[in-house]
């Protein structure tokens, strides 16, 4: 029983308390492979394929690692049930979820014995997600990428570990062994990582997109933004998002349509969908109408950058550790590297010389 068996590893089948979190076009079933053979538990990101490329996916990672694995999805999405059948059927160990919690899908799951793990962002949230089923839960403080709250890790982790009775993953501002051992330290059960884990020789994600995630070095440049759907969402910052951020409502609303219209094959608006769209906000209020245009293209957006690899025309979701790494590991590498850091970490403040140095300073 070394200092890195937790709840989560024996939950899920683990060598070490380090997750792979589910980053649409990015946690693909090679990431999740290497992540598992790494020691690490990986989830794959479904709510970004199409409804005939999941299973396709699942056995992917199953031909290329004998080790378990989790999906993540919308249980609001219509393919919801689809994939839940899909992980009963492929016997896998985990599912993770945000937002559109439904108490039936999730007793689904449990009666096939696949834990539930959602995403959190606030403690109310995390006593509902509890409160519907589940089995442990990811925290993402306010540093983590993509849509994300306003409370910081430090403070949203005790919170929650004070309020709730199942393991708790701690996300948002960790990459290394440090982070895992004051996550340990604190109580919780282990860390989810996104950004790092993009940010890996083993990620999809296409050079060009990999070298501005490296290329920032200043945190400020990561930063949240309301100008994408409305809702916080943290970004590097680059001409996509400045156009956003500079454009008023309407512009922001023909920006949007134009993002969709681009990628028409995956979005199915014709131009007559876009003409309707533009004429409809001349009635309606623009900002609305605008962001929600906008959640709509946002896949699209993410894509080009993501999947595309022409980062000054798409998104770049990001955590603010992002600045602070400057070198692409492998999956191997980094989750190797991250557990003896801890470790050793965890050893030396175990021994009572250790702590009474410490206590003296």
């Amino acid at each position: 029983m070394g200092v890195l068996d937790t709840e989560i590893t024996r939950l899920l089948g683990c060598r070490y308390p380090v997750i792979q979190t589910a980053m649409g076009w990015v946690a693909d079933a090679r990431l999740v492979a290497a992540t598992g053979n790494a020691g690490g538990f990986g989830f794959l990101a479904a709510a970004t394929l199409r409804p005939e490329e999941v299973e396709p996916a699942i056995l992917a990672v199953k031909a290329a690692s004998d080790a378990p694995f989790g999906i993540n999805f919308h249980l609001f999405q219509p393919n919801a049930d689809d994939i839940i059948t899909l992980a009963i059927r492929h016997g896998l160990r985990a599912v993770s979820y945000g937002r559109g919690p439904n108490k039936a899908q999730i007793r689904r799951l449990k009666d096939a014995g696949i834990l539930c793990i959602p995403t959190v962002g606030a403690l109310k949230h995390a006593l509902k997600a509890v409160e519907l089923g589940a089995d442990a839960l990811t925290i993402q403080g306010g540093e983590g990428g993509g849509h994300t709250g306003s409370v910081p890790t430090t403070i949203l982790l005790p919170q929650v570990l004070d309020a709730v009775d199942v393991p708790v993953l701690a996300a948002g501002g960790f990459r290394d062994g440090r982070g895992l051992a004051m996550a340990l330290a604190a109580g919780a059960a282990g860390i989810a990582m996104g950004t790092r884990f993009l940010m890996t020789t083993d990620s999809p994600v296409p050079a060009p997109t990999l070298a501005k995630y490296v290329a920032v070095n200043d945190v400020s440049r990561i930063e949240v933004s309301l100008a994408v759907d409305g809702m916080r969402h943290r970004l590097i910052r680059n001409p996509v998002l400045e156009r956003l951020e500079g454009a008023g409502p309407f512009a922001r609303l023909w920006l949007a349509v134009k993002s969709a219209r681009r990628f028409s094959s995956e979005t199915g608006m014709s131009a007559g969908q876009m003409v309707a769209t533009l004429m409809r906000a001349l009635r309606e209020d623009p900002s609305t109408l605008s962001q929600t245009v906008m959640a709509a293209s946002q896949p699209m957006l993410l894509q080009r950058a993501m999947v595309d690899g022409v980062p000054d025309e798409g998104l770049l979701a990001s955590g603010q550790v992002a600045a602070s790494i400057d070198a692409l590991l492998s999956c191997d590498a980094l989750i190797g590297g991250i557990a003896r850091d801890a470790e050793a970490l965890l050893a030396r403040f175990a021994q009572p010389s250790a702590v009474r140095v410490t206590a003296a300073h």
